[in-house]
């Protein structure tokens, strides 16, 4: 059993959106990354992911839907979603991701 501060892992890592593998659950990959404001482009993936903000807002548009998930809250985004991180998000992101199937 390990303790992880999210905040502090997300502070270390060497950018903003570059996440790193806290570890694994079963097949789930954990991951946190920093959130710093910049937009990304809308993006698939083959894997379910769980975001939970753990401080901050991220603000997200999954499948056409525009999402405001603050702190605290978490949302789901299906595998083969489309979905794009609109500007303005900061914080800390936790990201669950779960394979296709699992």
């Amino acid at each position: 059993m390990s303790l992880v501060d999210l905040r502090e892992r997300a502070a270390q890592l060497p950018g903003a959106w570059r996440s790193v593998v806290l570890g694994q659950v079963g097949t789930a990959a954990v991951k946190v990354l920093r959130m710093d404001g910049r937009e990304l482009e809308q993006e698939v993936h083959g894997t379910a992911e769980v975001l939970f903000v753990a401080d901050g807002v991220l603000e997200l548009d999954v499948a056409g839907e525009t999402l405001t998930v603050g702190a605290g809250e978490l949302c789901q985004v299906p595998a083969g979603a489309r979905h794009a991180v609109r500007p303005g998000s900061r914080g800390t992101l936790l990201i669950v991701e779960v394979p296709e199937g699992e």
